[in-house]
This record gives C-alpha cells, structure tokens and sequence, in this order.
C-alpha cells in the first residue's frame, strides 16, 4: 500500500504555503495557486517542511492525492512544468495566431485552439510546440487536446506526438 500521504513535503525557497478555511494558496516567484481540502485533513507547517494530516481512516485514500497535489503545486510555483511537442507528416505544421493556435494536419481545414489563461506556447519551429504553465494538470490537459486533433498512427508514424513518446510501427500489407 502506497505511503504517499505520510511523507514530509520540503517548501522551496521563495515558497508560501498557507491554509485558511479548507483551501491552500502555495505562492511562489512564478504565480500562485490554490486548492481546496477534503474535510478532516489539515496541514501542519513547520519552517520548511509541510506535513499533511488526516483525522481517520475514512478518507485515507485522499490523504496521498492531496499530498501529491499540493507538492505538485510548489513544483510548479518554483519551476514550472512544459510538455513539448512534435508534428510530423507532409504540409503538418504548427503556427500561432493572437492568442490562438493553428494546426494544419492533413484536415481540409486548419484546426484553431484558444490558449487557455495561465499557459504560454511557443513555436521554436513549424514542426514543434512547447506549452508551459504553473499548473500540472492544465499544461498536461491541453498538450493532450493538441495531440488529440491527430494522433500518431502506427503504419507512417504521422501525427502529433509528445517529443520524448515512442510510437510502436506495425509492418503493413507486405507482411501478409
């Protein structure tokens, strides 16, 4: 069973962590983010450590998601979090556009996405895309919805993939 929950968290330099009626506010020198507490978990801290408490065995199974949670959170304060990624395919590019990005990918239409708040992307080349934020989950979530538009496909290998992801290929009709 996981322990998680019972680790100490170690506060960055430059980070706040404070607690007021059930929801944290982590502060740090790139933004700040809040979340709230499950009832009958509190957090205790101390100098630079953060311990997280739970009251009883009821919620035991939120006591290590919130932990990971608000560690995630002073990650992200401190140093950020980005996901790369890569198009590849004959005429597939990525362009910005205002507060918008473009993706032309094989579609009889380029296919436009809004840039949620909180995130920057930047396109070092037509063929590769970098999204950063303060927020694990929402850098993660949007990355996925880019990728969504076109997957990659096993036969060519064309479409959007992450810049570290391995896409298994599969041989074709020649191997029947």
């Amino acid at each position: 069973m996981s322990r998680i929950g019972n680790r100490k968290l170690v506060i960055p330099d430059g980070v706040t962590v404070a607690e007021e009626n059930g929801i944290v506010t982590v502060k740090g020198p790139k933004g700040e983010l809040t979340t709230s507490l499950v009832k009958g978990i509190t957090l205790k801290v101390e100098e630079n450590t953060l311990e997280v408490l739970r009251e009883s065995d009821d919620i035991k199974a939120m006591h290590g998601t919130i932990n990971a949670n608000i560690n995630n959170m002073m990650i992200g304060v401190s140093k950020g979090y980005e996901k790369q990624l890569e198009i590849i395919g004959v005429g597939y590019r990525f362009a910005l556009k205002g507060n918008q990005i473009v993706i032309s990918a094989g579609y009889s239409h380029p296919v436009e996405m809004e840039i949620p708040a909180g995130l920057t992307v930047e396109v070092p080349t037509n063929t590769e895309l970098t999204v950063k934020g303060i927020d694990k989950v929402l850098v993660g979530e949007f990355a996925a919805n880019i990728r969504k538009v076109r997957k990659p496909e096993p036969y060519k290998g064309k479409g959007i993939r992450y810049k570290d992801e391995h896409v298994r290929r599969k041989e074709g009709k020649k191997a029947a």
